[in-house]
């Protein structure tokens, strides 16, 4: 949520004051990175985020692929192809944080539209837009960019 809060605030003592608490907390919680709920909200609400409890099986409702079939990839091709932004689309395709990643990805990359992508990842799975929390997706995902940006970026031209 940070990286946000500062394009939003262009610096961290507005997001801070923008939040309603001192600027320290957030020099804090760089060191210490635990507070309480009301100060996560509030900074959550600054930002732009809403805070959901959700119950612990709920969390994702398949996991991320362990690989990719053929005809799963060239699914996966022609949706980035699309050009369509509906997170609900997406979701059809897999589960959140997968699909969060891959529209991060496509946004990294030339000749796709950057804050459409990003708008969507963060739709999907709200933080994969963050460096930590993609490279954890670059870790896990069957995907490699190397041979799925091309190939999209190809279909995206016949279409």
């Amino acid at each position: 949520m940070s990286p946000q809060a500062v394009t939003k605030f262009m610096t961290e003592s507005g997001w801070a004051r923008a939040a309603g608490v001192p600027k320290e907390t957030l020099s804090r919680l760089k060191k210490q990175p635990s507070c309480d709920l009301r100060t996560l909200g509030a900074l959550a609400r600054a930002a732009g985020f809403d805070l959901v409890a959700v119950p612990a099986g709920q969390r994702s409702a398949e996991p991320m692929p362990g690989s990719l079939t053929r005809d799963y990839e060239s699914e996966l091709l022609d949706l980035a192809a699309s050009g369509n932004m509906d997170p609900d689309a997406w979701r059809t395709h897999g589960c959140s944080f997968f699909m969060g990643g891959l529209a991060t990805m496509l946004g990294s990359a030339a000749g796709f539209e950057r804050e459409k992508y990003l708008w969507l990842a963060e739709s999907l799975h709200p933080g994969v837009t963050t460096p930590e929390v993609f490279a954890l997706w670059l870790r896990r995902s069957p995907v490699r960019a190397s041979r799925f940006l091309p190939m999209a970026k190809r279909r995206k031209r016949r279409t």
